[in-house]
Parts: structure tokens; sequence; C-alpha cells
């Protein structure tokens, strides 16, 4: 039987990185490394003591088909839950440098679907951006009002073919809102180029121009934003989504303390209206604030909702 994953240990399976989760579950269970071979080694599958001493410090990284059959053993031998060690894994890396990640088209990812694809007809493009997300930082700021006051994105990107020299922000507004009073801010290595919005769908897709053309495996930090416009209604939730995965993404989202949720959640989703696949009860902190943290993202949806009453 799977015993209950203490907090702690919880914790770091949620966030990883994946040599801190396995060290901190080896540790929970209590089990020598020599044992933990054993175990392994009478469910079929080998690994030597010092492949997991190194796997647990971070100096090598489970990547071989039978290496990952022993990520999905330690599993079981740890009584962790299914997947919480090899999703931290992440995509697997590729020896000659970056490969273009598995994509989903943003239509997936952003309703209606007809008018994402409108807007990204006027930039003209290749559907693959050629981008890939290393780390981004973004935080929301909710008004007295409660609604969205501004965003703001250090964004860490890695280009996975050459010639990259742009970067497309999408933004969608709340229900209601006017999308021709939303402010594009481009802070740092990047400048604003053609912005386009869509009224009636609140959207709008900003092409950020770096300030150097990427080569395969470069990598660039972005520091961009947008101030948002009044809506009809109360903010409820912010979603980001992700077309190619991410290795890590953090989200705060920051409440006046006049205008402070009853309860707040994050949850993941598959598709604009889904049913959330994960979710989690989240607790605001002494500055009125509430985060998550990801890592080794597939592409998904995911995001805070709250409730105010």
């Amino acid at each position: 039987m799977q015993h209950t994953v203490q907090p702690e240990l919880a914790a770091v399976l949620r966030t990883g990185p994946f040599h801190l989760a396995l060290r901190a579950a080896i540790s929970a269970r209590g089990l020598a490394l020599n044992r933990l071979r054993q175990h392994l080694a009478q469910r079929g599958v080998q690994v030597g003591v010092t492949s997991l001493s190194y796997w647990q410090q971070g100096r090598r990284r489970p990547e071989r088909a039978e290496s990952l059959r022993a990520v999905r053993m330690l599993e079981e031998v740890l009584e962790l839950p299914e997947h919480s060690l090899t999703r931290l894994l992440g995509p697997r890396q590729a020896p000659a440098g970056p490969a273009s990640p598995a994509t989903r088209p943003y239509r997936d990812l952003i309703a209606p679907a007809s008018a994402v694809d409108g807007l990204l007809a006027t930039i003209a493009g290749p559907p693959d951006t050629g981008l890939h997300t290393v780390t981004h930082i973004e935080r929301i700021r909710i008004g007295a009002d409660r609604q969205m006051v501004r965003r703001d994105s250090q964004h860490a990107l890695r280009a996975h073919r050459d010639g990259i020299d742009r970067y497309l922000a999408l933004y969608q507004g709340d229900p209601g809102c006017d999308i021709s009073r939303v402010a594009v801010r481009a802070e740092e290595n990047c400048r604003p180029g053609r912005i386009r919005r869509d009224p009636g769908a609140e959207l709008l897709v900003a092409e950020l121009l770096l300030d150097r053309r990427l080569r395969t495996g470069d990598t660039h930090l972005l520091g961009y934003g947008f101030d948002d416009a009044p809506a009809a209604g109360p903010s409820c939730e912010y979603v980001r989504g992700f077309n190619s995965g991410a290795g890590q993404y953090v989200l705060q989202i920051t409440f006046h303390p006049d205008a402070l949720p009853v309860r707040c959640h994050r949850f993941t989703s598959r598709s604009p209206g889904g049913e959330p696949y994960e979710t989690e009860e989240l607790t605001l902190d002494g500055h009125h604030c509430v985060h998550l943290v990801a890592s080794a993202l597939t592409p998904c949806l995911l995001g805070i909702r709250w409730d105010w009453e």
C-alpha cells in the first residue's frame, strides 16, 4: 500500500529538481543506496550504487531506457505517487544540442481558436517559434477593485534553431475588457514590434524584437509586461498556456490589502474550460501573495483561481 507522502517531500516532488526530489525521497524512506540497489534488482532492474549516488547529487541524469525504467521502479520502492519522479526529468536531453520540443498550436490553449488563428496570420512566421522556455517568472497584481492591474514577466528562452530574432507574447484580458487600452511594455533585452488586437476576443499578440539574432542553443533573457484595462467584473483567475512545455515556471499573484480572496488554488488542465486534472489549495502569505512553482512542464494550461466570497 502506498504511504501518505510527508508535506516536505510532497513539496520538492512538485517543484523539483529531480536530484533533490530523489535525495529527499531516499532520506524519507531511510534506505541505504546498497539496499535500494537490491530492491531494484529484485524487480529486474540493474543499477549500480554509483549511478544512484550520481543521480541524487545531480552529477548525472537518467537518460537511457533502462535508467528511465529504474526511475519508475524507484517510485514504487520509495512508495511515491506514480510519475512523481519521472515527470521531473522533463524531455530527454539530446547530446548534440537542443532538439525542437514537441509543440501544440496556440489555438489549443486559447479560446476562441479562430481568433488566435486570425491574429497570428497577420504576423507572418513559422508555426514553431524556435524558442523554448527555460525559466519564466511571472508576477500579477490585483487592485482594490478586484481587477488585474499589471502583468510582469522575466523570461529566459533557449533557441532550438538558428536565426531567431523575435518572441511572440499573447495576452487575453478578462471578459469585457477594452483591449485597445492594454499597454505593452518591452523593458529588457527587447523592443516592441507589431501588435495586433482582437477586441471581440479580448485578445492581443505582441511581437517582441530581440536585440540579437540567436543561434541554436543560445539563451536570451526578456523583461516585458502588460498594463491591464478595466473589465466588466472582478478577476477570478490567471492562466498561462505552454504550447511547448517549460523548464520551470513561477507565478505569483499579489492582491491589494483591501481586496483579499477567501480561497485560492492552483490548477492544471489540457484545454480552455477543460476539467483540471491537478489541483492544490494555496494560502495567502503575509504580503497578500500566493504563488506556484512548476518544473519540467509538458504542453498544458497552468494557473491560479481564487474566490472572493
